[in-house]
This record gives structure tokens, sequence and C-alpha cells, in this order.
């Protein structure tokens, strides 16, 4: 008996709205949840859940900018540019898939919490048109614009419909191009006015689309309760004095009577910051990710053995939540340059400034740090990973 063949399912995914409702100075879907934006949580959790043959991502082409930034690092098929209506943009999205496929599915960008169940469901299902909902509990009023109540509707087999929605690739793109003059909200409604049948499978609760304020507060509560693993690392660093004219420290050269002498460019801050996110995850320390013996770190800008530990975390599916960089010398005077490392730290590691302190002190000249011999730091990190 022959194995049965997989479908080949392509994602379309719809980014291209302003968003509106959700306020703030850029589309909710390229606002910050986490650490990331809602559109990078929404292909994340696609790109976890199923091998798709093909994803296209439908934007504005002015927020071109917003849109690579986001989507960095990810193998995605070149942005689409969207339409004037949510129709148009799903359109240009199946005429720009590549790929052959069986099965399209259509998604929005601001629903970053499907889950893999939801999407097995719909490619599993047997029908040419499937779309997952919520069946209506609450008493549903019909109101004029002065928001008077004009009647009560029968909510018996009232649906609230959600994405993805999966159909036969030819059968919407036929769809499509007999009503190009009409205007849709969703594509179920296409398939529906060209008379083909769709099918409704139950929806999920938590996959619920970020449209205002609030959502916001709701989807970073989800994230944080998925990341319940909450660990703190530690890392300690020490650099000697030798001859030069600046130092590098979280990333920033300051002028001063001497440099840090290091393999890298011995950076001690972001050094000590590196072995605090390795520890977090037991991940060994710096050495053993990038040995000084090896020639190819030799003068190397120690941002990339930072970027590591960030990816590191990232790939366990986690998240920086706070670090804390303390550096212990008494000269040059750190104060002066605090906030141009936090910008330069939070620039590194994706994090917000607000969860990111740069501490300076002294040892009130005892020691090799007093002796004014080198600068020692200090850093704590604590992550989150899901349990």
């Amino acid at each position: 008996m022959s194995p049965v063949q997989e479908k080949s399912v392509s994602m379309i995914v719809v980014a291209a709205g302003k968003g509106a409702r959700a306020g703030g100075r850029i589309p909710k879907q390229y606002q910050t949840i986490a650490g990331k934006t809602i559109l990078r949580h929404t292909l994340d959790a696609l790109i976890r859940s199923y091998p798709f043959t093909e994803i296209v991502c439908v934007i504005n082409p002015e927020d071109n900018h917003l849109y690579e930034k986001s989507v960095e690092g990810l193998s995605l098929s070149p942005a689409v540019k969207g339409g004037n209506t949510r129709q148009e943009s799903s359109f240009n999205g199946l005429k720009a898939l590549t790929a052959k496929c069986d099965l399209v599915m259509i998604h929005d960008a601001a629903r970053p919490f499907v889950s893999d169940n939801l999407i097995k469901e719909l490619i599993d299902s047997k029908a040419s048109a499937t779309i997952p909902g919520i069946s209506v509990t609450d008493t549903v009023k019909r109101a004029d614009p002065q928001m008077n109540i004009i009647e009560t509707v029968n909510r018996e087999g009232l649906y609230s419909v959600q994405t993805p929605q999966a159909f036969d690739y030819h059968m919407l793109l036929k769809a499509h191009q007999s009503l190009t003059t009409a205007s849709f909200t969703d594509d179920s409604m296409i398939m529906e006015t060209i008379g083909e049948g769709v099918t409704i499978i139950e929806g999920d609760e938590a996959n619920f689309k970020v449209t205002h304020p609030e959502d916001f507060k709701k989807a970073e509560m989800t994230i944080m309760n998925r990341l319940a693993d909450i660990r703190t690392g530690h890392g300690y660093d020490v650099h000697r004095f030798e001859e030069g004219s600046s130092v590098i420290l979280c990333g920033v050269e300051i002028p001063h009577t001497h440099r840090l002498k290091g393999h890298s460019d011995a950076d001690v801050a972001l050094h000590a910051l590196t072995d605090a996110i390795f520890s977090s995850i037991a991940a060994g320390d710096i050495g053993c990710h990038f040995p000084p013996t090896d020639p190819q770190w030799q003068g190397a800008a120690s941002s990339i053995f930072l970027e590591k530990a960030c990816e590191m975390v990232k790939d366990k599916g986690g998240i920086i939540s706070n670090i804390v960089v303390t550096l212990i010398c008494e000269r040059p005077k750190i104060s002066l340059h605090q906030e141009a490392m936090r910008m330069k730290l939070s620039e590194i590691t994706g994090l917000c400034k607000e969860r990111i302190s740069v501490q300076a002190t002294t040892t009130e000249k005892l020691g090799f740090t007093g002796r004014n011999e080198g600068i020692a730091a200090e850093a704590l990190a604590t992550v989150r990973l899901p349990l």
C-alpha cells in the first residue's frame, strides 16, 4: 500500500492594514510585544506549526522598512503589495504564489496565537473551504447609528469567524478572478458568493485578533504566561589596561588614556553580559563558543558574541526580559555614557531600553580597579522560557 501523500500547503499572511483602532505611531502588526513585533510572533507560530510550501506576506510598501526588520532571518517569499481592500490584498497574495500547492491558507497578521492543532485540523479537513469559528454565546443586539436597539438577533447558529482560513487553491483563485469588483471582508465570503460550500470547524479562544489597545495587554499576558520558566544568569569579567587612547564598553567607544587588552575588542561589559545570558540557559560560557585561541575572533566586535547568546535564547522559544550591567572602575567616568550604552544594548539585544540598566561603581581605590590597572564588569540577565 503506497503511503498517503501530504498536501502541499502555502500560506498568505495579510499585513497591509494600518490598524488605526489599535492606536500607536505605527501599524499594529509592527508594534512590539515581549520583544518581538506582532507580525514576527505570528510568522514564528506559523513556521513552527507546519512546513509550508511557501509563505507570502502582503504589506503596504510604505511600511517596507518595518516589515524587513520584522522578518529578518526568516526564509520567506518576497513581500507583495497590498490593495485598497482586504479582498484585493488576498488576491494579490494568491497571484504572487510561485510554488504549486493543493491548499492555500490565508491568515491575519494580527493573530499571533494560532495553534499547531488548529493548523492541523484545517489541513486535514476534506472540504474545499474550511474556516475556524467560535459559536456566539452572548445575546446579540442590532442597533442604529445612534446606538438605539433595533432588534435582538437570534444567536442560534451564529459564529465569530477567525483565521487562518483554508481553501482549495485553484477554486479560491478562480473565485477571486470572477469577483474583482466586489468587496468582501474575508475569503470565505467569496466562496459563499460563487455558491461553494464552506465548512466551519471549532476555533480557538486563544486565537484572538489584536485590534484594540487593551488587546496588547492581553497578548503580552498570554505570552508571559506561556514563558513561565523564569531563569537568572550571572556573568563576570575583567580586562587589564594597556597603551591606547580609548576603551569600548557596552559597544560604545569612550576616549581614555588607555585601552583594554584582549583577544577581541575587549569589551568587558559585553563579555560579562554574554556570559550572563549563556549561564541563564546553561550553555557554558563565552570561551566555549568563542575561544580566545581562535584567530577569527582577533579584534572582533564583542556585539557578535552577545548577538549569538540572544539568538540561542530565541532558538529555545524564549525571551530576555531584563538585563543589568555593572561596571567597576575608577576611570573613565561611566555616568557620562550610560544612556548611550543603554541605547546600544537595546540595539544589539532588541530589548526595550526600559528593561536595560547600566550601573557603575568604584572600589574606593582598593584593589586592581582602584589602582587603575583595569576594569571589571558584572552582569545579570533574566530570561523567560517555555515550560
